[in-house]
């Protein structure tokens, strides 16, 4: 009968010993039947979802099947609203941008989620850089060559010129309205359903300039259609070491770019989050990633959580000040 007992006992014992690991150890190990997942909240084949699938390769030996699951929709929140409501033990991620953590809780009167209380920062994946482009057509009938010029000729002509955008409140129509604000300039928004249809306007020629993502600007750039007049970081951006910042050019306080990077749930152990930030910023760091986001347009920036979470408040002071400027609203 006592070895009956001590028998259960210790099968008791081993049962609980299993059920009472960590929660990082049995979560954050993603297998066929229950992957990690990093949630996109755009469509597939961005800039968002091939650095998603990129560290979802890279980060295989040590946190096992890791999957990419895009949710596109309204304008990001949807993606991100999904990753507010799962569990928080470390099994669901999502790529957040500029867009979800900065310029959209100012941008809707109500969101369904808050950019603070609702997740965990884990890391920043990348900084990509914006590009004032305009065309070799509009450059030599105007004599523009350079922001200055172009601040120059704006003054002495309020409204004459306009830029396109890919809607109001996207990242270049931000980039605009920061422009005007500084420069104190007045030019016209015209905005777009979409880049694509922005940058198509530009090179036509209905419209007269605009900013650009790095990445999608480049194979212009490459080609002579755009004229880069500067970056809108407050650095020079490596894929154009000869264009200068829009600091530099005489607008102070200008400094933009599409950032986005990686979120929990909010309440999830922070030795979760640790752990996850040691991982994914191990593979950010390597030189493979670094020229996998560099095809991108965009530079590797890896950082702790506590770091990610000062840039993005720092980042929804910034946005609010640049669409009261504006008079954006999208509801």
């Amino acid at each position: 009968m006592a070895n009956v007992q001590r028998r259960t006992l210790i099968g008791a014992a081993a049962a609980v010993s299993v059920v009472g690991l960590p929660l990082p150890t049995l979560a954050q190990t993603g297998t066929s039947n229950n992957p990690i997942r990093i949630v996109v909240p755009y469509p597939p084949g961005g800039p968002l979802d091939v650095s998603a699938r990129a560290i979802a390769e890279a980060v295989s030996d040590e946190l096992g099947n890791v999957i990419v699951d895009n949710r596109p929709g309204a304008g990001g929140n949807r993606g991100v609203t999904y990753l507010a409501q799962q569990k928080p033990d470390g099994m669901t991620m999502c790529v957040g941008a500029v867009a979800t953590h900065a310029v959209n809780p100012n941008l809707f009167k109500k969101l369904p989620y808050d950019p603070i209380k609702d997740f965990e920062p884990v890391t920043l994946i990348a900084h990509v850089p914006n590009v004032l482009v305009v065309t070799p057509a509009f450059r030599d009938k105007y004599n523009i060559r350079s922001v200055a010029d172009l601040v120059a000729y704006c003054r002495k002509n309020p409204d004459k010129l306009n830029y396109a955008s890919g809607g109001n409140g996207s990242a270049g129509h931000m980039a605009g309205e920061l422009l005007k604000s500084q420069a104190r300039i007045k030019v016209v928004h015209v905005p777009y359903q979409g880049a694509a249809a922005a940058k198509l306007s530009v090179l036509s020629g209905q419209t007269d300039f605009m900013f650009d993502n790095l990445a999608s600007a480049t194979a212009n750039i490459r080609d002579g259609k755009f004229v880069p007049l500067a970056v809108t970081t407050s650095t020079r951006a490596k894929a154009l070491p000869d264009v200068p910042t829009m600091i530099e050019s005489g607008v102070a306080g200008f400094d933009i770019s599409t950032w986005y990077g990686l979120f929990v749930p909010a309440k999830t152990p922070a030795k979760t989050v640790n752990r996850l930030n040691r991982v994914i910023t191990a593979a950010l760091k390597s030189d493979k990633m670094k020229e996998r986001l560099a095809k991108l347009g965009g530079e590797s920036a890896p950082c702790s959580p506590a770091e990610f979470s000062k840039l993005i408040k720092l980042e929804l002071a910034k946005y609010a000040r640049i669409v009261k400027v504006s008079g954006a609203r999208v509801d």
